[in-house]
């Protein structure tokens, strides 16, 4: 009996490119995995319409409706869980979860950050990389824990930086290497490759 593929739940706030390069690779056959959702906090993000147009449930959960994030938290869990998703994945979701959302998937949420964590965590990574002077940068996929870009490493990809680089060039020539990386991190979860010993994620040969 065939194993049963992973539903995704994918979080997006914005443009939605990641989601994108999602899409298009579940559609190439590249990721073995269905996307059951798509969520958005944000009632313009054209990450809703990417969705639509791919015909995939999309909902926007508005935080601005909710009086605070427990109960806004608890909306996301009840339309992934409704949605039997099995993975859920951050795709530009601009909202740092709480150890209530993180706890009610354990394991089983995934990030990408504009980055090389742990250096130069949060919301502004591009602008802070920039201020502080370092000759690479790139982009980092890692377990989410309960802490703010903390989880475990699974894989990173690195870019120069630039002497007239801006946020902007900087950013897109790291997105480029987002699109690449994040669709082989899902389906290294989905192919039930990714072991994770404490801080360490180990990548296992593909199963014969």
């Amino acid at each position: 009996m065939a194993e049963q593929k992973q539903r995704l739940g994918i979080l997006a706030s914005g443009r939605g490119t990641d989601l994108q390069s999602i899409i298009d690779a579940v559609a190439r056959d590249e990721i073995h995995a269905d996307i059951a959702i798509v969520l958005s906090d944000n009632p313009d993000a054209y990450a809703i319409e990417r969705a639509k147009k791919a015909g995939i449930q999309a909902v926007c959960v508005n935080r601005k409706e909710y009086a605070d994030r427990k109960s806004f938290e608890e909306v996301l869990v009840k339309e992934l869980r409704d949605a039997g998703v099995t993975l859920v994945v951050l795709a530009g979701f601009m909202r740092i979860l709480t150890p209530y959302f993180v706890r009610s998937f354990p394991g089983h949420i995934l990030n990408i950050h504009p980055a090389l964590l742990p250096s130069f965590p949060g919301a502004h990574a591009h602008r802070d990389v920039l201020a502080y002077g370092v000759k690479i940068s790139g982009c980092t996929v890692h377990f989410v824990d309960e802490g703010t870009d903390s989880g475990p490493i699974i894989a990173q990809r690195s870019v120069p930086v630039l002497d007239d680089d801006t946020e902007e060039t900087l950013g897109a020539r790291v997105l480029i290497q987002e699109h690449m990386l994040y669709p082989q991190v899902i389906e290294l979860f989905c192919g039930g490759r990714l072991q994770v010993e404490g801080r360490h994620v180990r990548i296992l040969p593909p199963k014969k």
